[in-house]
């Protein structure tokens, strides 16, 4: 069935692109025919007649720039070609067959032509590489294949069209100026055409996030040119050296440096950017003093005794004084405090947090953001919940506050979350929460919540037949119940409550969940009701803790949080438990009993994505260790109506760090061996 499933997204796709399936096919075909799939082709005697480049065009081969295009001039250059003609697969398959013909058409052309017209005269300069490249021959179709990633940048969201129009350019601006083929130069008039005349790709203004972006990817651009002068003798249009003298420990450092300081770039760290600001500082030193000295001795007589090439170091060193401009412009994203409160008013204490709740209210979670290990960010009115796990801001539940400064409250702690250089992620979130979110974020359900209305609740009917026997049975066998507060049970049962606890974590490889999963030290909350069921011998057979839901003031609700039964005891004792609990609230005049949301049990269609796919592999592993699955069918029991709560985030280049992240929250005191005592378990489990 899968196959099947596979094969008609594949034939689906495949009908959408056939401009690219056509230029794959003849580029193959081609390269059969002249064998260029496994000799190199610039030494075929064809080549000379078909290839593109000045010396064609100055010959009078006007022919060229179309037919250079479909030969490929070495086997290995088909390892690049093909799949960089994904591209064109992309924008055929967004906007259109002819749309993508006429990039890459227009881009092969324009390319190879500008790139004549620009060596040409380029050549009459002193200028050894335009003079050496006014010679060049070449052939493929590389001018297209770069118009139509360019053209690509353009249909990708927001702000995947930042990152990957940034990474093209970095890309071509290396090897431009490091080896400075033909080709490199075709590609560089390529991308400028499609800049050009393409709307969706002119500059926009970006936020703090992505100007440090562009500072990472301009940094690693700039590290690899240094980097690769290691390895590689450069040729580019700033002249030619051989490789620097070093050793591999030498470029493994370098490398190193460099991914650290770029990392901390695109986190916001202040530090970074006084190390590149210096760095560039350095750098235009040493351009003045080598101007200097080469005005004072001259240039072949200072290469001479430096024994370096001053072309490249000079090259070199433009570019990083030339970065320096970018960074100074954009100096104030480099100020985050990683470790600094959030908000924009003293952080708020959880008995703040409780009068809120109060005054105005919150979801059937929001008690749980008054657990320890929460931090709180203030904006007005509004409370944002958080902790700061693995560099991410990430939140429980809904803002709290009225209800009329949500939209406010969410975008100030998105601002003040990226401002630190965290990334805000929003965990169990209502529609409301959703839609104050940009437009641009992502979201994944990862629990429905399950609400029993309680006005006007009866147990009657077939459907209710298991609730009904539970509590008749334990009628019949002398069971009792009754809603409690810890403080106020006597010390026998306390014990007997933390034995239960406890002999329910001793069974589990992993200890307790937290963030959404509370344990006896939260049900200790004076506000935080328990309702427990008591055998005629006195035992508890098992427990539950309720968290008030607080509305217009008062409370209006419970939520579910622990759920724990004695081995040996009565049998239906969590039927039992619950039902009387929602007969005992619906008397007490509340509206809501939630059963709060089993994580990662919610049901996805087949064709949910990739990410989802991730998700409901985790749920499966967790599943023997905590039972998401059978607790979520277990509440259908209820009969509740289901609101889904969200994962919002603001795109797929977060979701490690928030796995990461999510990880510690639900699992603090977790040891690696007891993750990998949980997975033996989990394997032997599966088989």
């Amino acid at each position: 069935m899968r196959e099947n499933t596979t094969t008609r997204r594949v034939s689906a796709v495949a009908r959408r692109i056939p401009a690219t399936l056509a230029l794959v096919g003849i580029l193959i075909l081609v390269g059969v025919a002249v064998g260029a799939l496994w000799q190199p082709f610039t030494a075929s005697p064809l080549f000379s007649s078909v290839a593109y480049g000045l010396p064609a065009l100055e010959a009078g081969r006007w022919w060229t720039p179309l037919t250079g295009s479909f030969f490929v001039g070495a086997p290995w250059v088909y390892a690049l070609v093909v799949p960089g003609l994904a591209g064109m697969a992309l924008l055929e398959f967004r906007r259109g067959s002819r749309v993508a013909l006429a990039y890459f058409g227009a881009g092969q052309l324009f390319s190879v032509l500008a790139a004549a017209a620009f060596l040409w005269g380029a050549a009459l300069l002193p200028w050894a590489w335009a003079q050496e490249q006014a010679m060049a021959l070449g052939v493929g179709p590389s001018g297209g294949i770069v118009a139509c990633l360019a053209a690509a940048v353009g249909v990708l969201p927001s702000p995947w069209r930042l990152r990957a129009g940034t990474t093209l350019i970095a890309v071509l601006s290396v090897t431009f100026l490091y080896w400075g083929t033909l080709s490199d130069l075709q590609h560089v008039f390529a991308a400028a055409l499609v800049l050009g005349v393409d709307r969706s790709l002119r500059p926009q203004r970006v936020s703090v996030r992505e100007q440090r972006l562009v500072a990472f990817a301009l940094v690693c651009a700039l590290g690899a040119m240094e980097i690769i002068g290691y390895v590689a003798p450069m040729t580019g249009p700033f002249g030619s050296s051989g490789p620097a003298d070093g050793s591999w420990l030498d470029v493994a450092v370098n490398t190193v440096l460099v991914l650290v300081v770029a990392l901390a770039l695109h986190r916001g760290r202040r530090w970074a950017w006084i190390v590149l600001l210096t760095y560039s500082a350095l750098n235009l030193v040493l351009v003045l003093l080598t101007l200097l000295l080469a005005s004072l001795v001259g240039v072949t007589e200072l290469e001479a005794d430096l024994d370096a090439d001053l072309t490249s170091i000079l090259a070199s060193s433009t570019l990083w004084i030339l970065a320096a401009a970018y960074f100074v412009l954009v100096r104030a994203a480099f100020h985050a405090r990683p470790r600094a409160a959030l908000g924009d008013a003293p952080a708020p204490g959880v008995e703040d947090v409780k009068t809120e709740l109060r005054a105005s209210g919150g979801g059937t979670l929001s008690w749980m953001t008054t657990w320890e290990g929460m931090s709180y960010a203030r904006f007005g009115r509004g409370i944002v919940a958080y902790q700061r796990r693995s560099g991410v801001a990430l939140t429980l539940a809904d803002p709290l506050g009225p209800v009329e400064t949500r939209a406010a409250t969410v975008r100030a702690f998105i601002e003040s979350a990226e401002a630190a250089g965290l990334a805000p992620c929003f965990f169990s979130a209502d529609d409301a929460t959703r839609a104050a979110v940009p437009s641009d974020w992502r979201s994944i359900v990862v629990a429905d919540d399950t609400v029993v209305d309680l006005p006007g609740l009866a147990f009657t009917g077939k459907a209710w037949g298991d609730v009904r026997t539970s509590l008749n049975r334990a009628q019949r066998e002398g069971m009792t119940f009754r809603l409690s507060r810890l403080a106020d049970e006597t010390w026998g049962v306390r014990q007997q409550l933390r034995a239960i606890s406890e002999s329910w974590v001793d069974e589990k490889d992993l200890p307790e969940m937290g963030f959404t999963l509370g344990t006896l030290h939260e049900a200790a909350d004076p506000e935080v009701r328990i309702a427990l069921a008591v055998s005629p011998h006195g035992d508890v057979d098992g427990f539950l803790s309720w968290l008030p839901i607080y509305g217009d003031g008062a409370v209006r609700g419970w939520t579910l949080d622990l759920m724990r039964r004695r081995d040996g005891g009565f049998g239906p004792v969590m039927e039992y438990l619950i039902g009387s609990s929602a007969q005992q609230f619906s008397a007490e005049g509340a509206a809501v009993m939630s059963l709060s949301g089993a994580p990662l049990a919610h049901e996805y269609p087949a064709d949910a994505g990739a990410i989802v796919d991730l998700q409901t592999r985790m749920a499966s592993m967790l599943e023997p260790v905590y039972g998401f699955a059978s607790l979520h069918r277990f509440k259908q029991k209820f009969h509740p109506r289901y609101e889904t709560l969200s994962l919002l985030y603001r795109d797929e280049a977060d979701l490690a760090r928030i796995g990461a992240a999510l990880t510690r929250a639900f699992l603090p005191h977790a040891t690696i061996r007891q993750f990998a005592s949980a997975g033996v378990d989990l394997v032997r489990h599966d088989q």
